[in-house]
């Protein structure tokens, strides 16, 4: 069996829980204090790898305390970290979260080894992500480590998910390399150079078009408990709707659908089949709390869709409210 290879962040999340999330220049008093294993890599690593699928990761973690915490938590989870590296000197990465009690949430990332990821330790690992069924990435680790993922994948013909978050733009050559291309409502908006809030589900099939013609095989928007709409190069596209759940914390929704995607398809499902798999998988997780913790294993997942109740649709002018992790 071929196996997933993840190449990305590493943290250690510091989630405060608050009535709402403050505005600039305001001090509110948190009712609970939290820390849970965390970083977009490190969750679609231990999302893959708890519904059951072989992982390994290439990343990065301090030579402080948090390190080995890091590692031994990936470890537990069944996620091969051999490849992970300890940096010397260095922080390991941080992140600092606000949750409300809507489940949204908003959150700060102080990289810390993450930003030390270089393409020579990605090339040290191309033996590994060359034998790999698929490649996850995502952007807390320096573009140009990122951007190495990709040529070594396009090299090596093997499919590669791009998680572009936190929002930028990228280049046309790296987009171009890209699978499946997996941002959210802002994130799709950078990439269109769209102003925010905008996206509808009107016209995500607009904004899934523009991303289409930067050069990724398959663009798949993520809506929040909205859903999700997919678009291929062959021109087939979809609307997965959500599942209707309790939110208690959203940090992780994003990374549990492509953690469930990933290993949805790599079992041989249909990208709709797919689709429906990785939906049920983050609609799971916003009902949990923290990162890693929240993820579900395939079993939970096989019950839930039994069932599960689709969200209801919002109306075609409507707002999606997006996946913010």
């Amino acid at each position: 069996m071929t196996q997933i290879v993840v190449v990305g962040s590493i943290n250690l999340d510091l989630v405060s829980s608050v009535e709402r999330i403050p505005v600039p220049g305001e001090t509110l008093t948190g009712f609970d204090f939290r820390t849970f294993h965390g970083g977009k890599g490190a969750n679609q690593a231990v999302a893959a790898a708890k519904l059951g699928y072989p992982v390994s990761m290439i990343g990065s973690v301090g030579d402080d305390q948090f390190g080995s915490e890091l590692k031994r938590g990936l470890r537990e989870s069944g996620v091969n970290v051999k490849p992970v590296l300890t940096a010397q000197k260095s922080s390991s990465g941080v992140a600092c979260i606000l949750t409300d009690r809507a489940g949204q949430n908003s959150i700060v990332v102080v990289p810390g080894a993450n930003g030390g990821l270089s393409p020579r330790d990605v090339k040290a690992n191309a033996t590994l992500l060359r034998s790999a069924g698929i490649i996850l990435c995502q952007l807390e680790i320096p573009l140009e480590t990122v951007e190495c993922v990709a040529e070594i994948a396009q090299r090596f013909k093997v499919p590669l998910m791009l998680d572009p978050a936190p929002a930028r733009e990228l280049s046309p050559s790296l987009l171009r390399s890209v699978t499946y291309l997996t941002p959210n409502e802002t994130e799709a908006s950078t990439l269109c150079g769209r102003r925010h809030g905008e996206l509808t589900i009107g016209n995500v099939a607009e904004y899934a078009a523009e991303l289409m013609e930067q050069g990724p095989a398959n663009v798949i928007i993520k809506m929040g408990r909205t859903g999700a709409f997919f678009l291929s190069r062959n021109g087939d596209s979809f609307f997965q709707s959500g599942f209707v759940v309790a939110a208690v914390d959203s940090t992780a929704a994003g990374d549990a659908f492509n953690g469930g995607l990933a290993v949805a398809l790599m079992r041989g499902k249909t990208l709709q089949d797919a689709a429906q798999y990785a939906t049920a998988v983050a609609a799971m997780s916003v009902s949990r709390a923290g990162a890693q913790p929240s993820m579900p294993t395939h079993r939970e997942v096989a019950v839930f869709l039994k069932s599960a109740r689709p969200s209801e649709p919002l109306s075609a002018g409507a707002t999606v409210a997006a996946l913010k992790a």
